[in-house]
């Protein structure tokens, strides 16, 4: 996992890739597993996959899940 954001009442899960889909992204928190650490947690967990452009690295797609 990329990155893990704390809040009280839900926990975001982030792959950050450079390029690619945000469903790629998002398949790859599954594959991985990295939700399952934070589930016991009893806050809601959310999976966020983020891609950026290789070009600008800004942000060029995001999906949410959860």
């Amino acid at each position: 996992v990329d990155m893990v954001v704390w809040m009280p009442d839900t926990i975001y899960v982030f792959e950050l890739k450079v390029n690619g889909t945000a469903q790629e992204a998002l398949q790859l928190i599954d594959n991985n597993s990295y939700v399952i650490p934070y589930q016991t947690d009893g806050r809601r967990v959310v999976k966020v996959g983020v891609i950026f452009a290789a070009g600008t690295m800004t942000v060029e797609e995001y999906r949410v899940e959860g």
